[in-house]
């Protein structure tokens, strides 16, 4: 070349994009979010194992009713308080929600639920012991009611616990009444005693008796005998007849278990 210069070469080598993708930063953003979230669960489930269990309440039912809390100034859902101010239903309370809420017995109601039910165990503990009351036991039902602790003495084909259209007591039955009175006496509770017929009409006596007289003479010829066997007279609240007028579930009208006395021990609320 003239003037013996040599031309410059200028080599320009181009990256692959293989070799810039291992360089770039995304990577870094993805495994940023992948901590955060990591941090995020891990918090979670360090404030639900500190949390107790009423925080644990609302806080889940913040998550499932959560327009409900903003409107009603922050309150949990289980309050009374209507969602929307202006009154009405709580529309947002479940049914299953509502019935559990009004059910739920304060202390007191509680702890004579409890008596109710050790005043049951006993009485099924005298039957078991007293071979009389075991042969009698088919006679005999026991069952918590919403009014308290209900026995119920009832009738078969084979052995009614009444006369024939009387009101006079059968051996047997005054056994039962003469028996299961010391225990009653054990509980405060008031008693309530009420007789029980079936449908077919009394056809005996004087003019203008029926079921209803004969259902209220043998309740009172059952108290009678229950303060024979040692039941304070204080404790009867009322005595009364029915006539047929309260069968026996899936019993026919004129069926015998329908004559029967029923012997409530009442709650202490009633």
């Amino acid at each position: 070349m003239k003037g013996g210069k040599q031309p410059v070469i200028l080599v320009k080598k181009k990256r692959s994009s293989h070799a810039q993708a291992s360089h770039g930063g995304s990577w870094k953003i993805a495994y940023a979010d992948f901590m955060t979230a990591m941090m995020a669960f891990f918090l979670v489930m360090w404030l639900l194992a500190i949390a107790s269990p009423q925080e644990l309440t609302r806080i889940a039912e913040y998550f499932r009713t959560p327009l409900k809390v903003a409107l009603s100034g922050g309150q949990r859902s289980s309050d009374s308080f209507s969602p929307i101010p202006g009154g009405g239903d709580d529309v947002t309370r479940k049914e299953g929600e509502v019935r559990k809420f009004a059910a739920d017995p304060d202390p007191k109601t509680r702890t004579d639920q409890m008596r109710l039910k050790r005043l049951r165990e006993r009485l099924e503990q005298l039957i078991l012991s007293d071979p009389r009351l075991k042969l009698l036991r088919p006679h005999l039902m026991i069952n918590m009611t919403d009014e308290g602790l209900r026995i119920q003495i009832v009738d078969s084909q084979k052995r009614p616990m009444f006369k024939n259209g009387s009101a006079q007591v059968e051996p047997y039955m005054r056994y039962i009444l003469r028996a299961i009175a010391p225990i009653l006496n054990e509980l405060p509770n008031k008693i309530s005693l009420s007789g029980h017929t079936d449908d077919l009409p009394y056809a005996n006596g004087e003019k203008g008796y029926s079921n209803w007289e004969l259902s209220a003479d043998r309740a009172n010829a059952s108290r009678r005998e229950l303060m024979a066997g040692g039941l304070d007279s204080n404790k009867i609240l009322r005595v009364v007849g029915m006539a047929d007028t309260m069968n026996l579930h899936n019993m026919a009208g004129n069926a015998a278990e329908n004559r029967r006395i029923s012997i409530l021990v009442l709650n202490k609320s009633r």
